[in-house]
């Protein structure tokens, strides 16, 4: 049998607040009877993806392939102006699922742009966040690995730092230490996310005091990508791992007897608890996965107890969801 006694979930995980309103203006706009489409997947999680579509809600990658009259949610991320007037003009209810974080990125760029600044953008090339902020500023310079900056960015008097919201805080201090030898005047405007940064914190904590940490994401979300990384950095084991389905190996855990799970901002913290019920099924001593079922759920509750609105869970309950489903 296996040895893992404890499963802990890291606290405020879940879908960041964000995500969460982006989902639910989705749901309510089909739930009133309307054709809803998602321009761009909502959220990287495919089984997220899968329960829209089974509302009738579908994902769309052109404004071509929405009919008039039909109702188009615009995901966390935001979108360049040209996408919203295009949207209005071809005659589509326009629901604004832009995070209100993104939408200060978006102001805070187009004070910058008038006001002329030479601007560089710490971001992922192609990110859809970062599309949209290049909507506001076409002239500005991204940046991403340390390795790019010393060519990229150039010399001159007056400058100023943005940031993609979910990039690692260290990064961007460290680029904007960068950037005070090469501007007379450096402006730098802080827009990393604070749910971005207290998620990175409580993960590291978690990783403090668990012997192996598994990582809830999408491959392709660079925030989860980066909470594996924080991991390795404290010296704790991680595997990251998309959903319940890719644990099938009880060998990663063989000598773990505490294990610690945190997801990226696209997990629903209800896949941490089946994580974390799967993790004793597979690695459990005899007495906790007898108890797999229980032992989930009581992790889930009390890591969402302190998540306030950066869980995935409604808060409060609504009538319709109580009693809370248990075991899944």
């Amino acid at each position: 049998m296996g040895t893992v006694q404890e499963v802990r979930i890291a606290k405020r995980t879940g879908f960041c607040y964000g995500v969460r309103e982006a989902i639910d203006k989705a749901k309510e706009a089909s739930a009133a009877g309307k054709a809803t489409h998602t321009l761009g997947q909502v959220v990287h999680n495919e089984g997220v993806v899968r329960d829209l579509l089974d509302l009738g809600i579908q994902t769309v990658e052109s404004l071509d392939d929405v009919d008039h009259g039909a109702a188009v949610v615009i995901r966390a991320h935001g979108v360049r102006p040209d996408v919203m007037e295009r949207a209005e003009e071809r005659g589509l209810e326009v629901i604004d699922g832009t995070c209100t974080w993104v939408i200060q990125e978006h102001r805070e760029l187009t004070k910058l742009v008038a006001e002329g600044y030479t601007i560089v953008l710490l971001g992922t090339p192609k990110h859809a966040e970062v599309v949209g902020m290049l909507g506001f500023a076409p002239d500005a310079i991204v940046v991403d690995d340390e390795e790019e900056w010393e060519a990229a960015i150039p010399r001159k008097k007056r400058m100023a730092l943005i940031s993609q919201s979910t990039q690692p805080p260290w990064k961007f201090e460290k680029l904007a230490a960068f950037m005070v030898s090469r501007a007379h005047e450096l402006k730098i405007v802080n827009t990393v996310c604070p749910v971005t940064i207290r998620r990175q914190q409580d993960t590291l904590e978690a990783a403090g005091e668990v012997d192996l940490m598994v990582v809830v994401g999408g491959r392709s979300s660079a925030n989860t990508k980066e909470l594996t990384r924080l991991c390795e950095i404290a010296g704790t084991a991680a595997i990251q791992i998309e959903n319940v389905a890719d644990l099938s190996d009880p060998a990663p855990f063989a000598n773990a007897r505490i294990v610690g799970v945190t997801g990226g901002t696209s997990t629903p913290i209800e896949d941490l608890r089946d994580v974390t019920e799967r993790i004793y099924v597979l690695a459990g001593t005899p007495e906790t996965a007898a108890k797999a079922a229980e032992l989930a759920s009581a992790a889930l509750d009390r890591a969402a107890t302190p998540a306030g609105r950066t869980t995935s869970l409604p808060t409060p309950p609504r009538v319709d969801q109580v009693p809370a489903s248990g075991a899944a």
